[in-house]
């Protein structure tokens, strides 16, 4: 069995009065692509930013390749790990080409440049995400989607073996949604890579990813195969809202059901 690329030991997270989870034991190991679900405010985010080093959990621990997360020089972390925040904010002006490289940066020395072998990552990278012809672009001017592809782009040029992702359809239509996923699985599968990401689209979701973990609430996990987790019992739990199941080519299509003024399913 391939070693596991992340490890939570009994690991506790809270945010003010919000515990998101308490006691997990995850494993994420090669090739293996993880989705988090979760009803708003249940701390899908918080749990990514705490795998990803960015907040100490409340308790429990966290190894990044066998070594502890928190010990790991934050250099060291990033060319194993790479993470695709839920909003991108760009303080400084800068071309689609410049903010790209920023994936570079964990591998440069203090005041080296760009070689021409990042900008060569950087511009199969851009092409991989339809952004080909924006190099010269100011990140200032793109639409909210293609920020996103750039986002991507830049974590696909930083070329992490771990990549945490919050949301990564955000923005995008339903042609670039599916092509971000089959990138993102392409890389998994060919490149051996291992995947987290937060979504909220449950048939996007079992189409891509092979294992899930559940927020619940009050720091209640369940976590497993879409076989095990994706029911409608757990799913209906999660979201506090009938679901109906429906046959489909990729597997189960989930919808939103009608629900009764009491609060139950409406079967008729």
């Amino acid at each position: 069995m391939p070693m596991a690329r992340l490890e939570t030991h009994a690991l506790a997270v809270r945010i003010a009065d919000v515990q998101v989870c308490s006691k997990l034991d995850l494993q994420v190991r090669e090739g293996e692509s993880w989705c988090i679900l979760g009803r708003n405010g249940t701390g899908k985010t918080t749990l990514l930013h705490t795998l990803a080093g960015l907040r100490a959990p409340e308790a429990g621990d966290i190894t990044l390749n066998d070594r502890s997360l928190a010990a790991q020089p934050r250099r060291a972390v990033a060319r194993q790990l790479g993470l695709l925040a839920q909003d991108h904010r760009d303080s400084l002006p800068a071309s689609v080409m410049e903010t790209a490289l920023i994936g570079r940066h964990p591998f440069l020395g203090p005041l080296q440049w760009e070689s021409h072998q990042d900008r060569r990552a950087a511009r199969l990278a851009l092409q991989a995400v339809d952004l080909q012809d924006l190099e010269d672009r100011n990140v200032a001017t793109l639409s909210g989607g293609e920020r996103r592809r750039l986002g991507i782009a830049t974590l696909l040029t930083q070329d992490p073996q771990l990549l945490l992702l919050d949301e990564p359809t955000n923005h995008l239509d339903v042609h670039h949604q599916v092509h971000i996923l089959e990138l993102l699985q392409r890389k998994m599968k060919d490149a051996g890579k291992s995947i987290v990401m937060v979504m909220h689209d449950i048939n996007l979701a079992s189409r891509y990813c092979n294992r899930f973990l559940l927020l619940l609430g009050e720091g209640r996990t369940v976590q497993g195969s879409a076989a095990k987790v994706l029911t409608r019992e757990l799913l209906e739990q999660l979201y506090a809202h009938p679901l109906e199941a429906i046959p489909g080519p990729y597997g189960t299509v989930w919808l939103p059901g009608w629900p009764t003024p009491s609060g139950g399913r409406d079967r008729q």
